[in-house]
């Protein structure tokens, strides 16, 4: 029986990075979330695999990985990525759907999902891609959009929002879209092979009023201070948790990388600008160095 497939959010063509990031005050987030990532993060490691990279913001925060794997759906976001960490072997650049992950499996020994999630109509098939490229013990860091965050709670009580913050169903406040509750994200993990470790309460203070009126240092020290509060209760917008992979699954032999997301056959042979599928002789394009294995665009 065959699925259909989620539908993708594309950041094709988006000044996201420009609009929502360097022009849209979030400098407190970004702080927040190079906290997190910091506390998170494994020491080092071999090759990590960086799920919705898009203009590789949090890229650099990865220095104890030998190589990083930047993939993300949409080609012009990789391309910024590109011009902002450069073109060498330390980086690969991914252009793939999420839920047909281009690679053998047991290939990466971490891997992270930051601001990523809250995208995926299917979660469970989003993660169960993930646990499948990973090797048994590597590190899966997660961020989520929280259903139940203070906010969400205020105005349920007081009769603003008619959506409970209470229940494990996600809603979609947006076009994909989906705030997540933590019982809901926590089973999908346990669901599809990882163990959660740890959790991080992360931008309690992301609200306007507290970003323009008191100093990002301030909070910043708060943030710092309240973060490691995730592992009793989640009351903050944004959840990161650290998992490890669990589970007697295979790791990837030597001298292989990617595997074909049409007919998953791991021959792939290079040739030109392009790589070739030797059992359903599928090409994909590899453009300006970014390898392109989105399904559609091919």
């Amino acid at each position: 029986m065959t699925t259909s497939q989620p539908p993708i959010c594309d950041y094709e063509g988006s000044d996201y990075q420009t609009r929502f990031w360097e022009q849209g005050g979030r400098a407190y987030e970004d702080r927040a979330e190079a906290i997190a990532l910091q506390r998170l993060l494994p020491k080092g490691g071999e090759l990590l695999l960086e799920l919705g990279a898009g203009a590789g913001r949090n890229t650099s925060r990865y220095i104890g990985f030998k190589q990083v794997v930047l993939l993300d759906f949409s080609l012009t976001q990789l391309q910024q990525a590109m011009e902002r960490m450069g073109r060498n072997q330390r980086y690969i650049y991914v252009a793939a759907d999420i839920y047909k992950l281009p690679f053998v499996d047991g290939l990466f020994d971490a891997s992270t999902m930051i601001r990523t999630l809250h995208h995926m109509a299917d979660p469970r098939a989003a993660l169960n891609q993930v646990r499948r490229s990973m090797q048994p013990g590597a590190i899966f860091i997660l961020e989520y959009a929280n259903k139940q965050n203070m906010k969400a709670i205020l105005r349920y009580l007081i009769r603003r929002q008619a959506w409970s913050p209470f229940s494990k169903q996600s809603v979609e406040f947006e076009k994909l879209n989906f705030d997540f509750h933590p019982k809901a994200v926590s089973g999908w993990l346990n669901e599809t092979g990882f163990h959660l470790q740890s959790q991080l309460a992360v931008s309690y203070f992301r609200q306007g009023v507290l970003k323009r009126n008191l100093p990002i240092n301030l909070l910043t020290r708060l943030e710092a201070w309240l973060q490691p509060t995730g592992n009793w209760c989640q009351l903050s917008p944004s959840v990161f948790t650290r998992s490890q992979a669990v589970g007697d699954t295979p790791m990837a032999q030597a001298g292989t990388f990617f595997k074909c997301p049409v007919c998953e056959a791991y021959n792939l042979k290079p040739h030109g600008s392009r790589l070739i599928c030797a059992e359903c002789s599928r090409e994909w394009p590899i453009q300006d160095g970014i390898f392109d294995f989105r399904i559609e665009a091919s």
